[in-house]
């Protein structure tokens, strides 16, 4: 379709007004799609501020901006009005330091880190990629010590380390997080799976929802609720529950650090997950609420749907 006058010119205001703009799903705070999540997590590496233009509540903006750069798919970075590309383009420059380049930043360190890969998990490693022919490991850290592997292509710029006999790839700034990461196989009621240990990481703890409720009764703890909104919207958060959708990790970290923080989820796995993050954050009274709202239905108040 064509991209009519006023929407163009409301695209070229904004990248005149902004030297750097990323039209996205959702928000920097908030990102409403894996790729514009990916997208900020880079920037946010180099940049203090940006702006960004959020297409999911402007359908206008959204389909001008793909007419306007001839470029298909959001997000969408530009810098000084010119189009640099989208999520994948942004990782490649990180990765070979060309976005610093772009933002006038120190070139990354490329130093690979030393990390251990124990027995179980290298065992694990290699018994996964027995068919990934053509394939590496990659090992993703966000700031918040967030971590994924995915198998994929080798990239030209990736930081190579050997451990174990095993072969992992970093980004720059993953690989400065994971120095002195222990990479395990794990075995918990949830499940079996690979974990990262970081150095001086605090210990999660396990809480039942017998002792959840004592220590509400007692008003001597913080419990976040990490359910997506239809969750809730089955089973609403306990009242004295804080909600991580609406508050953001933001909010949340501004809490002194030694604040007693509980968890909870559906089953007690993305509560954990959560709990990792604020531990990342110099936080040291962590509890992830084991069986999560399913077993607060059926231990402590059976008027709480169960889904």
């Amino acid at each position: 379709m064509a991209l009519d006058t006023p929407t163009r010119e409301r695209i070229e205001t904004l990248l005149n007004d902004h030297e750097v703009v990323l039209f996205m799903k959702g928000s920097r705070a908030q990102p409403m799609c894996g790729f514009s999540a990916a997208a900020t997590n880079t920037l946010n590496e180099l940049l203090p501020t940006y702006h960004t233009v959020d297409v999911l509540s402007d359908p206008e903006i959204r389909e001008g901006i793909k007419e306007y750069g001839q470029w298909p798919t959001i997000p969408q970075l530009y810098v000084k009005g010119e189009l640099v590309g989208g999520s994948d383009i942004i990782r490649q420059l990180y990765t070979s330091g060309e976005l610093h380049t772009l933002f006038g930043a120190s070139p990354p360190d490329r130093t690979p880190p030393e990390i251990t890969i124990t027995d179980k998990a290298a065992d694990a490693i290699r018994g996964g990629m027995a068919s990934a022919q053509g394939m590496s490991l990659h090992l993703e850290i966000g700031p918040d010590h967030s971590a994924g592997f995915q198998l994929a292509p080798a990239g030209d710029h990736d930081i190579v380390v050997h451990a174990n006999g095993i072969e992992v790839h970093f980004d720059p700034g993953s690989a400065q997080r994971a120095k002195g990461v222990i990479i395990d196989w794990v075995s918990t009621v949830q499940g079996e799976g690979l974990s990262l240990k970081f150095p001086g990481a605090v210990e999660i703890h396990s809480m039942t929802v017998v002792e959840l409720k004592a220590r509400l009764d007692a008003n001597d703890i913080v419990l976040v609720d990490v359910r997506p909104a239809h969750a809730r919207a089955i089973a609403a958060p306990l009242p004295q529950a804080r909600i991580l959708e609406d508050e953001g990790y933001e909010a949340l970290a501004a809490l002194p650090k030694d604040t007693a923080i509980a968890f909870i989820c559906h089953h007690g796995i993305s509560s954990r997950a959560a709990a990792e993050r604020f531990a990342a954050h110099g936080f040291t009274q962590l509890y992830n609420v084991e069986g999560g709202m399913d077993a607060w239905s059926v231990q402590i108040d059976s008027s709480v749907p169960r889904y």
